[in-house]
């Protein structure tokens, strides 16, 4: 134990020795960025430039791998007049539902939404709406304001040679994607127009009640107005993504490894699951997601006390998401992040069931590390178990992963499950051999082995 344990924290103090200079390449290249969408708010006013990205720093040096990030481009309008007309739902699970951007006849002020460039005059003699606001014009403007600004800065030198490249610029595509110079890093930058507003979403009015929050801090975060962002040539759709790096900043503000793990998790993707970026995978949005669903499902901040218990309470979370082939949004439950995302899922669960068995093969950091591996030790048992909640909802719960969580640490070398020679029902505290899962609320332990009695003849003896 006394090798093992420090082990995680010298994986944790190699990724945190990169977070500065990487928080820094971030705010360079994000400063040249705003220098070009101030010269496209010059040239076209109704683009402007959010500054309010105080989070994304943060949230970059929090990971290791390098998925472009959003740079979110507001339009200049009143929301509120614009008429938000809903399609018919698509596929339940398949994601957030679309909307046409109608301009009512009525509408004062509106007048610069009305130009060719950007709106598409409606052909369905509707009394109230004359037209739309369309997502591929207003892309294809952008776009040209985009060149434009960029080859005036560097004409005069406000930015240097080499700063950013349009060579990826696509108008087909509903993201324009940069490249940015951070420094000794290239930034992948995705520009988006949004169209932000109040709109009233149920699923993040339950989301206030969340546990395992600051409290107060989701009914503050979730107040702020949603996106509106592209989601084909002639429709938009709601997203939140805005607002998750402030819901990691309010887990960051409590004590535990809550971030940490995250880190951490981020890092082994990255380099073992993914080949450093090189194959396709889960991207660090998807492990983010894990992150805020273990947060409400071990909601105890004895849960997040211990590093290694913290990631392991990732891993299930994301094991069984894996597994039952689900990974709801956190603030949309409806949808499904691995739905149509082109992922092989059997290989992930393959590789997340290794890393949850012989964790210290990632975690090596040089050859000194190295020694025989044993093979991995999750069971059938196991695999029975992460199916659960494909059939029975109500088992995406606390107890139940409680339950998960102990297997699977029993499969780990050194782990942190059962203590041998001890059962369920003759000990007041659960997990006791690394301190890892010191959970001493009667009522939780309780569910526990309500949860262990219905599903342990899954895998025999051995679960």
């Amino acid at each position: 134990m006394a090798v093992r344990v420090p082990l995680w924290h010298h994986y944790l103090q190699a990724i945190r020795s990169r977070g500065a200079t990487r928080a820094q390449d971030h705010q360079r290249a994000e400063n040249v960025l705003f220098t070009v969408l101030e010269r496209v708010h010059t040239l076209d006013p109704r683009f402007l430039v959010d500054y309010s990205r105080d989070l994304e720093a943060f949230q970059f040096a929090l990971r290791s791998s390098e998925d472009p990030l959003d740079m979110e481009v507001p339009l200049w309008v009143d929301t509120e007049a614009l008429l938000l007309e809903e399609l018919e739902a698509a596929e339940a699970g398949a994601g957030p539902p679309t909307f046409r951007l109608g301009v009512p006849r009525e509408g004062a002020g509106l007048e610069r939404w009305m130009a060719d460039d950007v709106f598409s005059i409606s052909s369905e003699g509707s009394a109230h709406c004359c037209g739309h606001i369309v997502p591929r014009k207003v892309l294809r403007v952008l776009k040209d304001l985009l060149v434009a600004a960029v080859v005036y800065c560097k004409h005069q030198n406000v930015i240097s040679p080499g700063a950013l490249s349009v060579d990826s610029l696509r108008e087909e595509d509903l993201r324009l994607r940069l490249l940015v110079s951070g420094g000794w890093r290239t930034i992948r930058f995705n520009v988006v127009p949004v169209v932000r507003r109040k709109h009233r979403l149920p699923a993040l009015e339950g989301a206030q009640r969340t546990p395992g929050f600051p409290e107060g801090s989701l009914r503050r975060i979730l107040s702020q107005e949603v996106a509106l962002v592209p989601a084909s040539a002639q429709h938009w759709r709601i997203s939140t993504d805005h607002l998750l790096p402030r819901l990691l900043s309010a887990l960051g503000s409590l004590q535990g490894h809550h971030l940490d793990s995250l880190s951490i998790l981020d890092r082994v993707n990255h380099e073992r699951w993914r080949d450093s970026g090189q194959s396709p995978g889960l991207t660090f949005g998807h492990l983010k997601m894990v992150l805020l669903w273990a947060s409400v499902l071990f909601p105890r901040p004895e849960d997040w006390a211990e590093l290694q218990g913290a990631v392991y309470r990732l891993l299930v979370v994301l094991l069984c998401c894996l597994a039952t082939r689900n990974l709801p949004h956190f603030l949309h439950p409806e949808w499904n992040l691995l739905q149509d995302a082109g992922l092989d899922l059997h290989v992930l669960c393959q590789h997340v069931e290794h890393f949850a068995s012989q964790p210290e093969v990632s975690l090596r950091i040089h050859v000194t590390h190295l020694g025989r591996s044993p093979p991995p030790r999750i069971d059938n048992g196991v695999k029975a178990l992460l199916q659960l909640p494909a059939s029975d909802p109500s088992h995406w719960a606390t107890a139940y992963f409680d339950v998960l969580l102990d297997k699977v640490g029993a499969a780990s070398r050194g782990g942190f499950g059962q203590t041998q020679g001890h059962t369920w029902g003759d000990r007041a505290l659960v997990c006791l051999q690394f301190h890892v899962f010191n959970i001493q609320d009667t009522d939780r332990i309780s569910a526990m082995q309500s949860i262990f009695r219905k599903t342990k003849t899954l895998g025999g003896e051995d679960s």
